[in-house]
């Protein structure tokens, strides 16, 4: 959900419904669960989506080249996509999987995989699907012949888009996919096992860490815990279950309700069993915008503040979540205009409170605009400025604490003899690489990339400095 002023009539409803408030327990601390590698090594992910520009294309693909990836690594150093799917596109008539459609994704994964980044792959969705109104203009990601309207009017003349949320048929077509209707159980089931021919088809793709189940869940006409302890929880179970009886290795990203939650909110999510062999691959992966800055303000003055409470709390319930799923956190979005006031200095604070926490991060988006990291023209943004940072793109141990500066890098973590540290140093600071405070330490020039060999148990705090 980007910049919106439909928060009053949203969080309405979710107090309607029994939502949920800002709790004043003492704050949680980072929990010891992490995304990992194949090697057992704590993945620290960072990277954007990729891309609003599939949600409207005829093929669901991003308006994407070889050259714009290598640029984004060149200047930035990441190592993660958040890569847009589409049901419409992985189902296009009622179980038909179109497998030229997940060849054309799979040449995509190949593209990352060989610069050595990690995939998510995530079956987006905003106001269900192009089949709400008759132009297919108003949404995106699930197919016409799951959209029923029953008649529902739909007006498009709306101030923002997310507005179309509260139309009549959008919330009778969210309300016939959960059945909250009754009428419709069938639609739960094909989301499920499209969700299965996707995993069918990637579960031995070494570049796919896994698999985010749903964009930013709408609950139609029921909201808060109801929504999220009932038809979502019913969803995200019957989907792990078919993902898992054809890819039993993956991580599987869970997203809760968006509304009130990107603010800050805490989520009613509840524990969600993973059927595999071995430790839960169960990651929880919510998405963040601010309520200051939702309402229109930039980063600054009062606002400021404000919108600093804003984070702290959705800090503290997002790990309390995490707590109760078990899982570790990706931040799966997060994105302003960037030539708003102040831009720079919130991406810097979510980023730095991101890796406090031991969690990912995904910027909303790659596409060309004043969002993302190069515009129209291909000039960057001051995106990239602030994005190009050292940090630990894997750590052979378990973090405790991760502090970045612009010529410096501390990281804290108890080894466990999984493999060596990778941290990536950008030019600005560390043109000729980088010196580690311990260890033996391996510069890869061309990745940028120091790769530190440490002792392989008990505490470590390794600093990097310029070379």
């Amino acid at each position: 959900m980007k910049r919106a002023r439909w928060i009053v009539s949203l969080a309405a409803l979710v107090v309607l419904a029994g939502g949920v408030a800002a709790t004043t327990r003492s704050a949680p601390q980072p929990g010891g669960r992490f995304i990992t590698d194949e090697q057992g090594r704590t993945l620290i992910l960072r990277g954007f989506n990729t891309a609003s520009s599939a949600k409207g294309a005829p093929d669901a693909l991003p308006e994407l080249t070889k050259a714009d990836i290598d640029r984004e690594y060149r200047d930035m150093g990441t190592n993660f996509v958040r890569f847009l799917i589409m049901w419409r596109a992985v189902e296009p008539q009622p179980g038909t999987y179109d497998t030229k459609y997940l060849d054309k994704v799979a040449e995509w994964v190949r593209w990352y995989g060989e610069r050595g980044y990690h995939v998510m792959l995530d079956m987006h969705q905003d106001v269900w699907g192009s089949g709400v109104t008759p132009a297919g203009t108003a949404g995106n990601g699930a197919p016409t012949w799951a959209t029923y309207l029953d008649g529902l009017p739909v007006d498009t003349d709306q101030p923002t888009w997310e507005m179309l949320y509260l139309e009549p048929g959008v919330i009778r077509a969210f309300d016939n996919f959960w059945n909250t209707t009754g009428e419709h159980p069938e639609l739960m089931d094909h989301y499920a096992k499209a969700w299965k021919a996707v995993a069918a088809r990637f579960k031995d793709d070494p570049a796919v860490l896994g698999y985010d189940l749903m964009n930013e869940p709408w609950g139609g006409s029921v909201q808060g815990p109801q929504f999220e302890t009932g038809p979502l929880a019913t969803l995200y179970r019957t989907t792990i279950s078919e993902i898992r009886s054809v890819d039993s290795d993956s991580w599987i990203f869970l997203e809760p309700q968006a509304v009130g939650v990107n603010w800050g909110l805490p989520s009613a999510l509840p524990y969600v069993d993973d059927p595999r062999s071995g430790p839960p691959r169960i990651a929880y992966a919510p998405h963040l915008y601010p309520l200051p800055l939702d309402l229109g303000d930039d980063y600054t003055a009062g606002s400021k503040d404000w919108t600093d409470r804003t984070l702290g709390w959705w800090r503290d319930n997002v790990l309390r979540t995490a707590d109760r799923l078990d899982a570790p956190v990706l931040l799966g979005e997060f994105g302003l205009d960037m030539t708003r006031p102040g831009a720079s200095d919130l991406v810097d604070r979510v980023v730095r409170l991101s890796e406090r926490a031991g969690a990912g991060v995904a910027y909303w988006s790659r596409d060309p605009w004043s969002w993302g990291p190069y515009d129209e023209s291909g000039t960057a943004t001051p995106l990239v400025g602030v994005y190009a940072r050292p940090y630990p793109r894997a750590i052979g141990g378990v973090p405790v604490d991760i502090r970045s500066e612009a010529r410096s890098l501390t990281v804290t973590f108890d080894a466990n003899g999984t493999g060596p540290t990778e941290i990536y140093l950008p030019a600005a600071g560390f043109p000729d690489g980088g010196r580690a405070s311990e260890g033996e330490a391996t510069w890869d020039a061309a990745r940028r990339v120091l790769t530190v060999r440490t002792k392989t148990s008990g505490r470590v705090t390794l600093t990097i400095t310029p070379a």
